[in-house]
Protein backbone atom coordinates (compact mmCIF):
# COMPACT_ATOMS: atom_id res chain seq x y z
CA UNK A 1 0.00 0.00 0.00
CA UNK A 2 0.97 3.22 -1.09
CA UNK A 3 0.79 6.72 1.31
CA UNK A 4 2.60 8.96 -1.44
CA UNK A 5 2.00 12.65 -1.36
CA UNK A 6 -0.76 13.60 -3.57
CA UNK A 7 0.96 16.82 -5.21
CA UNK A 8 1.17 15.83 -9.50
CA UNK A 9 4.85 16.86 -8.90
CA UNK A 10 5.53 18.00 -5.38
CA UNK A 11 7.58 14.99 -4.07
CA UNK A 12 7.67 17.12 -0.49
CA UNK A 13 10.84 17.04 1.66
CA UNK A 14 12.86 13.73 1.93
CA UNK A 15 12.96 11.89 4.82
CA UNK A 16 15.28 12.62 7.60
CA UNK A 17 15.66 8.79 7.98
CA UNK A 18 16.81 8.53 4.15
CA UNK A 19 19.06 11.52 4.25
CA UNK A 20 21.05 10.52 7.36
CA UNK A 21 21.75 6.75 6.44
CA UNK A 22 21.99 7.59 2.99
CA UNK A 23 25.65 8.76 3.33
CA UNK A 24 26.48 4.74 3.62
CA UNK A 25 26.13 4.28 -0.05
CA UNK A 26 28.83 4.20 -2.26
CA UNK A 27 29.53 7.47 -3.94
CA UNK A 28 28.38 7.06 -7.87
CA UNK A 29 26.27 4.00 -6.08
CA UNK A 30 23.16 2.59 -7.27
CA UNK A 31 20.07 3.08 -5.92
CA UNK A 32 16.64 1.31 -5.85
CA UNK A 33 13.51 3.49 -4.19
CA UNK A 34 10.71 0.69 -3.83
CA UNK A 35 6.72 2.73 -4.80
CA UNK A 36 9.06 5.88 -5.78
CA UNK A 37 5.94 7.84 -5.62
CA UNK A 38 6.35 11.31 -6.62
CA UNK A 39 10.31 10.78 -6.35
CA UNK A 40 11.23 12.72 -3.50
CA UNK A 41 14.36 10.06 -2.88
CA UNK A 42 14.78 9.93 -6.44
CA UNK A 43 15.44 13.52 -6.47
CA UNK A 44 17.79 13.60 -3.35
CA UNK A 45 19.74 10.24 -4.73
CA UNK A 46 20.45 11.78 -8.01
CA UNK A 47 21.51 15.27 -6.72
CA UNK A 48 24.07 13.22 -4.71
CA UNK A 49 25.51 11.89 -7.47
CA UNK A 50 23.86 8.61 -7.31
CA UNK A 51 22.07 6.43 -10.43
CA UNK A 52 18.94 5.55 -9.43
CA UNK A 53 15.65 3.11 -10.24
CA UNK A 54 12.50 3.61 -9.13
CA UNK A 55 9.79 1.38 -9.27
CA UNK A 56 6.24 2.54 -8.62
CA UNK A 57 2.42 1.20 -10.65
CA UNK A 58 2.18 4.80 -11.41
CA UNK A 59 5.13 6.98 -12.64
CA UNK A 60 3.64 10.12 -13.62
CA UNK A 61 5.24 12.04 -10.46
CA UNK A 62 8.45 11.20 -12.15
CA UNK A 63 7.87 11.15 -15.56
CA UNK A 64 10.63 14.32 -15.80
CA UNK A 65 12.81 11.96 -14.67
CA UNK A 66 12.55 9.68 -17.72
CA UNK A 67 15.12 9.77 -20.53
CA UNK A 68 18.16 10.41 -18.06
CA UNK A 69 21.01 8.29 -18.33
CA UNK A 70 21.25 7.90 -14.56
CA UNK A 71 17.66 7.17 -14.34
CA UNK A 72 15.95 3.59 -14.53
CA UNK A 73 12.00 3.67 -14.43
CA UNK A 74 10.05 0.19 -13.48
CA UNK A 75 5.93 0.77 -13.99
CA UNK A 76 4.92 -2.41 -11.95
CA UNK A 77 2.16 -2.85 -9.55
CA UNK A 78 3.72 -4.79 -6.50
CA UNK A 79 0.40 -6.36 -4.87
CA UNK A 80 -0.64 -7.91 -8.13
CA UNK A 81 0.97 -11.34 -6.44
CA UNK A 82 3.31 -11.75 -9.37
CA UNK A 83 7.19 -11.96 -8.64
CA UNK A 84 9.17 -9.15 -7.83
CA UNK A 85 10.31 -7.43 -11.04
CA UNK A 86 13.81 -6.57 -9.52
CA UNK A 87 13.91 -10.13 -7.10
CA UNK A 88 17.47 -11.03 -9.04
CA UNK A 89 18.85 -7.55 -9.23
CA UNK A 90 21.71 -5.55 -6.65
CA UNK A 91 22.22 -1.84 -5.78
CA UNK A 92 23.96 -0.32 -3.19
CA UNK A 93 21.01 1.45 -1.63
CA UNK A 94 17.53 0.19 -1.30
CA UNK A 95 15.27 2.89 -0.07
CA UNK A 96 10.92 2.41 0.85
CA UNK A 97 9.64 4.51 2.68
CA UNK A 98 5.43 4.59 3.70
CA UNK A 99 5.19 1.25 1.47
CA UNK A 100 4.24 -2.26 3.37
CA UNK A 101 3.39 -5.15 0.96
CA UNK A 102 5.01 -8.44 3.07
CA UNK A 103 4.78 -10.78 -0.14
CA UNK A 104 8.01 -8.98 -1.19
CA UNK A 105 9.38 -7.88 1.82
CA UNK A 106 12.11 -10.51 1.56
CA UNK A 107 12.19 -9.90 -2.32
CA UNK A 108 13.63 -5.94 -1.54
CA UNK A 109 15.52 -7.10 1.30
CA UNK A 110 17.46 -9.05 -1.54
CA UNK A 111 17.93 -6.36 -3.45
CA UNK A 112 20.48 -4.66 -1.22
CA UNK A 113 24.24 -5.54 -2.53
CA UNK A 114 26.67 -7.21 -0.24
CA UNK A 115 28.40 -4.00 0.73
CA UNK A 116 24.60 -1.97 0.53
CA UNK A 117 22.34 -0.26 2.48
CA UNK A 118 18.79 -0.65 3.28
CA UNK A 119 16.79 2.26 4.71
CA UNK A 120 12.89 1.64 5.23
CA UNK A 121 10.82 3.84 7.23
CA UNK A 122 7.13 3.02 7.56
CA UNK A 123 3.72 3.50 9.83
CA UNK A 124 3.60 0.92 12.68
CA UNK A 125 0.76 -1.26 14.54
CA UNK A 126 -0.99 1.96 16.65
CA UNK A 127 -0.95 4.32 13.83
CA UNK A 128 -4.20 3.54 13.57
CA UNK A 129 -4.88 5.80 16.27
CA UNK A 130 -4.09 8.84 14.22
CA UNK A 131 -4.94 7.72 11.02
CA UNK A 132 -4.37 6.27 7.75
CA UNK A 133 -2.73 3.59 7.44
CA UNK A 134 -5.17 1.93 9.95
CA UNK A 135 -5.13 -1.51 8.36
CA UNK A 136 -3.14 -3.60 9.64
CA UNK A 137 -1.77 -5.22 6.35
CA UNK A 138 0.14 -1.93 5.68
CA UNK A 139 1.18 -1.34 9.49
CA UNK A 140 5.02 -3.01 11.22
CA UNK A 141 5.03 -5.37 13.90
CA UNK A 142 6.99 -4.34 16.36
CA UNK A 143 10.74 -5.68 15.38
CA UNK A 144 9.17 -6.57 12.18
CA UNK A 145 11.74 -5.25 10.08
CA UNK A 146 14.46 -6.96 12.36
CA UNK A 147 13.50 -9.71 12.00
CA UNK A 148 13.02 -9.47 8.31
CA UNK A 149 16.61 -8.70 7.43
CA UNK A 150 18.31 -10.76 10.24
CA UNK A 151 20.51 -13.29 8.58
CA UNK A 152 20.80 -11.40 5.83
CA UNK A 153 21.91 -7.26 7.04
CA UNK A 154 23.51 -6.17 9.81
CA UNK A 155 21.13 -3.42 11.90
CA UNK A 156 23.00 -0.61 11.67
CA UNK A 157 20.05 1.98 13.63
CA UNK A 158 16.26 1.17 14.26
CA UNK A 159 13.79 3.42 15.50
CA UNK A 160 9.72 2.49 16.80
CA UNK A 161 7.55 5.28 18.08
CA UNK A 162 5.20 8.45 17.79
CA UNK A 163 6.95 11.18 15.25
CA UNK A 164 5.55 14.39 15.63
CA UNK A 165 5.16 15.95 11.91
CA UNK A 166 1.96 17.39 10.57
CA UNK A 167 0.20 14.93 11.89
CA UNK A 168 1.15 12.11 14.37
CA UNK A 169 2.43 9.13 13.32
CA UNK A 170 3.54 5.98 14.62
CA UNK A 171 6.30 4.58 12.68
CA UNK A 172 9.04 1.78 12.49
CA UNK A 173 12.28 2.75 10.60
CA UNK A 174 15.22 0.71 10.21
CA UNK A 175 19.04 1.75 8.46
CA UNK A 176 20.28 -2.23 7.68
CA UNK A 177 23.68 -3.10 5.78
CA UNK A 178 25.06 -5.92 3.79
CA UNK A 179 28.33 -8.24 5.33
CA UNK A 180 30.71 -6.66 3.06
CA UNK A 181 29.85 -2.79 4.30
CA UNK A 182 32.21 -0.99 6.44
CA UNK A 183 29.34 -0.22 8.79
CA UNK A 184 29.09 -4.00 9.40
CA UNK A 185 32.81 -3.78 10.17
CA UNK A 186 34.92 -1.64 12.52
CA UNK A 187 33.85 1.74 10.66
CA UNK A 188 31.81 4.05 12.63
CA UNK A 189 27.75 4.83 12.10
CA UNK A 190 27.22 8.39 11.61
CA UNK A 191 24.53 9.11 14.32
Amino acid sequence: MSDHNSGKHAPGAPSEWVQRFLSGVKPGGSILDVACGAGRHMRLALELGYAVTGIDRDLSKVEDLAGRQDVGLVEADLETGHAFPLKDMRYDGVIVTNYLHRPILSDIIGCVAEDGVLIYETAAVGNERYGKPANPDYLLKPNELIDAVSGSLVVVAYEHGLREQSHPRLTARIAACGPDHPWAGDDPVPL
